[in-house]
């Protein structure tokens, strides 16, 4: 079934006001067991991190355990169906994010529809990318990027961690948008990669500053710009590539959902919880030396981003031809 823009947003925002059909078990107050939080990907990731960072600070407030739980494979697909099947009682938590927008064109078939079967609930944070170049390649603005990528197309390699990953679609969008012409090679993981990119196998990629600073401050890579919108505070004299192609961003975000038909006062108190949780200054340091900024916001606003991206990233996908491995 196909969903157009303005129903799409409908069913997101809708399924975080749902009329409440029952109140809390046994009218205990809510939480009254453990919650887990079900994440896509495997130990040691963002969405790990973030979730046990945000975890531990909601059990220590809400007094009970937020317990982690990896349901890595297809993409995260795993984890939301999981979510998905879950009862709506507000006790299984997805850590769910750009791969799950992604993922709603990328795959063809699907056992769920996130937008229409996950309801939001806050965003929690985003985190930037680098564009990145092998210290050899003769470039070293975005426009040199782009006039030697003229000058030779088809012989520069841009490196991903995978196809359909969001790096990929990052590099994907900054080829459309500056009209050239570079051949994808997706590995499988992003440490590969790297170590390719390093040793000048491949020349170019897109990756979370999380995972590619510490190659950049060490003069094995050189940064070329930052994803986001802004200039990041941890790297200030790195130009972003909307300074050079108007209107390119992207971000990888993360937030929290719940299955659809969760009644409406807990999704209400868990945005209240997770908002307090990153005004925190403790834990916003904590998130932000993991390379993330906090996002928060209501669930309304989630559902908005996961609208927007949904719709931008489809766009990458269709005009890509991008296909999963």
């Amino acid at each position: 079934m196909k969903f157009s823009r303005r129903n799409l947003l409908q069913l997101a925002m809708g399924a975080a006001a749902l009329p409440i059909a029952w109140q809390t078990v046994t009218g205990q107050a809510y939480p009254a067991r453990p919650v887990r939080i079900v994440a896509g990907f495997g130990p040691g990731g963002a969405p790990d991190i973030i979730s046990r960072l945000l975890g531990q600070w909601l059990a220590e407030r809400l007094g009970q355990q937020f317990v982690v739980e990896i349901r890595s494979g297809a993409g995260s697909n795993i984890a939301v169906e999981t979510v998905v099947k879950s009862p709506p009682d507000g006790y299984t938590l997805l850590m769910g994010g750009l791969p799950n927008a992604i993922n709603a064109t990328l795959y063809e078939k699907l056992n769920f529809n996130f937008i229409r079967d996950i309801a939001p609930v806050a965003g929690v944070v985003s985190t930037v990318n680098l564009l990145l170049v092998n210290p050899a390649l003769p470039v070293k603005t975005v426009p040199d990027l782009i006039v030697y990528a003229k000058s030779n197309p088809g012989k520069l390699n841009m490196a991903s961690p995978g196809s359909g990953s969001a790096p990929h679609l990052a590099g994907e969008l900054f080829k459309i948008m500056a009209a050239v012409d570079m051949v994808h090679v997706p590995y499988r993981g992003a440490g590969l990669a790297l170590t390719d990119l390093m040793g000048g196998q491949v020349q170019v990629m897109t990756l979370s500053m999380l995972a590619s600073i510490e190659h950049v401050r060490a003069g094995k890579l050189r940064a070329l710009a930052v994803t986001s919108a802004v200039r990041s505070n941890v790297l200030p004299d790195v130009p972003t590539v909307a300074e050079f192609l108007t209107g390119y961003e992207a971000t990888t975000w993360w937030g929290i959902g719940v299955p659809r038909g969760t009644p409406a006062e807990i999704i209400d108190q868990l945005n209240r919880a997770i908002n307090a949780a990153l005004a925190d200054p403790k834990l916003k340091k904590r998130l932000e030396d993991e390379g993330a900024s906090v996002l928060g916001g209501s669930p309304g606003e989630f559902a908005k981003l996961i609208v927007d991206e949904t719709e931008k990233w489809g766009n990458v996908i269709r005009t890509a031809r991008i296909k999963p491995e």
